[in-house]
């Protein structure tokens, strides 16, 4: 448009040619918009495959698992098993809840469970990971759509022909051509069109990032089924740490008592003073044993209230007694069954794989021929009142030659992936099975102990009895009187231990099948 006016013509008789044979390509082409339509490119190298991790698992770095290892302030008897619910990474915080849930200061297995699967940070972190992963897929997808712009453009320009080596040589003598062109304006309203025909790369990419949102919302899901094992693990580990707490200020209340009337016999001349020091000390470290028990109970009423989004307090109080409850008639294999066919963790980690084959296609697609159209329309002019309506279409068949081998490496990147992600589900399917195994063990060895906890508990009871009764009569000193309290609050312990152990195997169980959110109720006992 910056050239002379006299080469105007013959450009646009030729412009004219080729717009119309373009426009003809372009319209025959466009009929293949339904077809199977593939990413634009701007580049000549064409499309390029999208390259996934090469690990498929979630890499928030939270795990929520149980484990039997000793609880502080508890009994150190190796006749039951004391298993704990670690809760590591964003599963052990959560959003502060009270603004949009308030809290009345009494909390239910149900309401916590509840507010774990909506604040606990680990189950809204994957949330936010499958819509992340939805928006990547449709990205992904728009390089199959049309793509439509428009640009208004308006230019005020002055050309010198002269610094462009432009020279006119007049025919009239006198007369000289201006090397000044201008000022003069442009006006261009223009909307622009591309669109990819058939490019199998594009299309794989789509879809690998497509199998990796649907693998994002299994993570989602199974982490709800690990924020039930969290929440409710912690849960029952503060209920046990209360009956502790009850068991010990008894334990601390008798042996205060055995202390006083020592004491008072001590005064009379009945006792030794050795007698009365060891019941001293005993009492004094029922206490110790209180205050230990009531600062843990403490930390663990604030671990739940942060993984379940409430403040970071100890100042509220728990509504529910989980008590215990046989576990559901559910044979191993049934159980197993329908683990692998519901557990979310595997689906996900199919949809990996999925991903990781797609992107393998992809790669190797890299080879394949590619088709796009594009064209634009647009008015131009000095204004509007002068513009003139102008048009481009084209199409461009692009096939990739040499392009220094990294179709190659892509495909061995490709590869590498696909093969670690089939090794990690192999893997995961172990650890169901695993899972499964595990819950039926400890649940199997917590019934048989809460049956022999609570007879051994009946006898500690009746030799403690009979044993203050002959410390009374004076037949024995009072070191059998603290062996027996002894046993009996070991005894104790050992039940509330053990009920716990049996309600952790059952929540336990309930998320290794899956699906623990909607069927706790069959596993525990609450409102």
């Amino acid at each position: 448009m910056n050239d002379c006016k006299t080469r105007i013509a013959p450009i646009f008789r030729q412009g004219t040619i080729a717009a119309i044979l373009c426009l003809a390509t372009f319209a025959i082409t466009a009929l293949g918009f339904a077809q199977g339509p593939a990413a634009p490119r701007s580049s000549q190298q064409g499309t390029q495959t999208t390259p996934l991790p090469l690990s498929g698992r979630n890499g928030q770095n939270g795990s929520v698992i149980v484990v039997e290892a000793p609880i502080a302030g508890t009994t150190t008897s190796v006749t039951t098993i004391n298993p704990t619910v670690q809760v590591q990474g964003p599963y052990s915080g959560g959003a502060r809840s009270t603004a949009k849930r308030p809290f009345s200061g009494k909390l239910s297995l149900r309401e916590a469970i509840e507010r774990g699967l909506e604040f606990n940070l680990g189950a809204v972190g994957l949330s936010n990971a499958a819509r992340q992963a939805q928006g990547q897929s449709q990205v992904a997808r728009s390089a199959l759509l049309p793509n439509l712009s428009g640009n208004l453009t308006e230019t005020v320009e002055q050309v010198n022909l002269r610094a462009s080596g432009i020279k006119f040589r007049s025919p009239i003598p006198g007369f000289v051509f201006p090397s000044i062109v201008g000022p003069f304006n442009v006006m261009d309203l223009r909307a622009s069109l591309t669109q990819s025909i058939f490019d199998m790369t594009a299309r794989n990419n789509y879809r690998s990032a497509n199998e990796v949102y649907r693998a994002n919302q299994f993570s989602a899901r199974d982490a709800r089924d690990l924020v039930v094992l969290a929440v409710g693990g912690a849960y029952l580990q503060v209920i046990a740490t209360k009956e502790r707490v009850k068991s010990a200020h008894a334990q601390f209340d008798t042996a205060d008592a055995l202390y006083q009337q020592n004491s008072q016999k001590r005064a009379v001349g009945v006792v030794a003073q050795v007698d009365v020091d060891r019941s001293q000390v005993e009492a004094l470290a029922q206490q110790q044993r209180v205050t230990s028990l009531e600062n843990d109970l403490a930390k663990q009423k604030i671990s739940l209230a942060r993984i379940t989004g409430l403040p970071p307090t100890d100042e509220y109080d728990l509504t529910d007694d989980i008590p215990f409850l046989a576990a559901p008639a559910l044979s191993f294999d049934d159980a197993l069954k329908q683990a692998f066919d519901r557990r979310a963790d595997l689906k996900a980690a199919e949809s990996q794989i999925r991903a990781a084959e797609h992107t393998l296609a992809a790669a190797r697609d890299e080879r394949l021929p590619s088709l796009s159209v594009s064209g634009d329309y647009g008015d131009i002019g000095t204004n509007p009142s002068q513009s003139h309506g102008t048009f481009t279409a084209a199409a461009t068949l692009h096939f990739p030659i040499w392009q220094g081998g990294r179709t190659e490496g892509d495909i061995k990147q490709a590869e590498a992936t696909l093969a670690q992600r089939r090794a990690e589900l192999e893997d995961l399917k172990s650890q169901v099975e695993s899972d499964v195994r595990n819950a039926y063990l400890d649940l199997r060895a917590a019934s048989s102990q809460v049956e022999v906890a609570r007879k051994n508990l009946e006898v500690s009871r009746e030799t403690l009895e009979l044993t203050r009764q002959r410390f009374d009569a004076g037949v024995t000193d009072n070191v059998e009187v603290i062996q027996a309290q002894e046993f009996l609050t070991s005894a104790e312990l050992d039940v509330i231990n053990s009920v716990f152990a049996h309600n952790v195997a059952k929540l336990s169980l309930a998320r290794s099948i899956a699906g623990a959110a909607d069927s706790l109720q069959q596993f525990l006992s609450f409102q």
